[in-house]
């Protein structure tokens, strides 16, 4: 078997790049926004039902979830949010598992990243827990450059999450995204080799 390591973060913290970094040492890694979009892609059932929650305007011309226009409504409301979150946490972490669970890795290790590791039961799923940390401002500042988002918008969404310092407080490691990225490589290479320490002995495919 192998052992599921969660790494998690704020929005803009800069999950994916440490998980890329991670994935240079051949680690698998399975992203929960992806799993997130997959379930509610064109032709699905939870696609359905947002439709028929919210209505067509939360869908594209093109027949998909207007994801932006959706993210505006949901981080307006708390209980619009709490509906989603109902229904598609479940579906998400199914898929999850599905795609954790394959006959072999080629290492002991692999990662779930996801931006809502701590706060639904997906931390259940894990051994340890990887917080990529970086000051909320930065936080700010790097999702309005990504998204179209405004300001107040980044901070709804910040304000939904977890607090920094109550997601510190639950790492067993923390990554220091403030740096460059030769400091985070060099950060992600040493957990990696503790990591392959840690795991061990793990059967071999």
């Amino acid at each position: 078997m192998t052992a599921i390591l969660g790494l998690t973060g704020g929005i803009g913290s800069g999950k994916s790049t440490v998980a890329r970094m991670f994935a240079t040492h051949g680690v698998h890694w399975v992203d929960a926004d992806d799993v997130a979009r997959e379930v509610v892609e064109p032709g699905t059932p939870a696609l359905a039902a947002i439709r028929d929650h919210f209505g067509d305007e939360i869908i594209t011309p093109e027949g998909a979830l207007d994801r932006a226009a959706l993210r505006h409504i949901v981080f307006s409301d708390d209980s619009q949010r709490q509906w989603l979150e109902a229904l598609l946490h479940p579906r998400i972490r199914q898929e999850l598992v599905r795609q954790l669970t394959p006959d072999h890795y080629a290492l002991p290790y692999a990662l779930l990243v996801s931006p809502l590791l701590l706060e639904t039961d997906q931390h259940q799923l894990v051994e340890q827990v990887l917080v990529v940390d970086v000051p909320e401002e930065v936080q700010i500042e790097r999702t309005m450059a990504r998204d179209t988002n405004d300001r107040a918008q980044v901070e709804r969404i910040i304000a939904a999450q977890m607090p920094r310092q109550e997601r510190l407080n639950k790492a067993d490691r923390v990554i220091d995204n403030s740096v460059g990225v030769d400091q985070v490589q060099h950060q992600v290479d040493e957990l990696h080799r503790q990591f392959l320490v840690a795991f061990e002995p793990y059967p071999k495919p």
